[in-house]
């Protein structure tokens, strides 16, 4: 399967997943349903394995709005860190 993108004038761009050569000139839009036509891309060869994929889309999903939280991440014992990490050694203790 490959991904195409398609431009609406109003709600900008969509991907459809379509087997390869088969893309048509033009789709509905999903939001307003008048044409959205196709655009030309490079091909998405260098995105790698599907866990950097999935790196890649959660970033992507985040960048016009990031998710929220309510409480920063719980802190763990700073010693047991030192014990995992031995670059964290050789920073200066307060």
């Amino acid at each position: 399967m490959a991904v195409y993108i398609y431009r609406c004038a109003e709600h900008g761009t969509t991907e459809e997943s379509r087997p390869i050569g088969t893309a048509a000139a033009a789709v509905p839009c999903p939001v307003c349903g008048s044409s959205a036509l196709r655009c030309y891309t490079a091909p998405r060869l260098s995105l790698g394995s599907s866990t950097r994929r999935a790196l890649i889309d959660a970033t992507e999903r985040t960048r016009d709005e990031p998710g929220v939280v309510s409480a920063p991440p719980p802190r763990s014992g700073g010693r047991a860190d030192m014990r995992r990490n031995p670059a964290l050694r050789r920073l200066p203790r307060p």
